[in-house]
């Protein structure tokens, strides 16, 4: 599998199963619409926010959501010199411990302790690995509750 630096987001959420990045890569409004709602419901003082503002390539790409173009994670990283949260001493920081989403949280406590240990390809295939659906197969995001193609509950966090 091709490493797609854009992917590595060094918080440790890997854009390659953000629903975001497919909701931009497949140019769907609708889920892209979604996302705001769910976004909207979980932090509180963005009621402006519209699914232009969400749109994605990856953290590391030029064309980034609102959430990754104001990312202090990002910033604190690159401006160690870092290429992820997986290299500080200091994880997790208080910016990951008052992270906003709580699926985001959950999936960083999970995902960066595994990335530091097992290294970026190693992380990279297995956050894809992890984000099939159980029943059928099916590529799932992030933060899914079930499969959109066959209906199996699912719970990959």
């Amino acid at each position: 599998m091709e490493k797609k630096a854009n992917l590595i987001a060094p918080c440790g959420l890997y854009c390659g199963v953000c629903g975001v990045y497919y909701a931009t890569r497949d140019n769907n409004r609708k889920f892209l619409e979604k996302l705001v709602s769910v976004y909207k419901s979980n932090i509180p003082g963005i009621d402006k926010l519209e699914p232009e503002d969400l749109l994605c390539d990856g953290c590391l790409s030029d064309r980034k959501s609102i959430f990754c173009r104001i990312c202090g994670i990002r910033d604190c990283v690159q401006g160690k010199g870092y290429e992820g949260c997986n290299n500080c001493d200091d994880f997790p920081c208080d910016q990951i411990n008052n992270f906003p989403m709580p699926v985001g949280k959950r999936v960083i406590l999970r995902s960066v302790p595994y990335w530091r240990e097992h290294g970026t390809q190693k992380w990279i295939e297995d956050e894809e690995a992890r984000y099939l659906c159980p029943g059928c197969g099916h590529k799932l995001f992030r933060g899914a509750k079930r499969c959109n193609k066959c209906g199996v509950p699912v719970d990959l966090d």
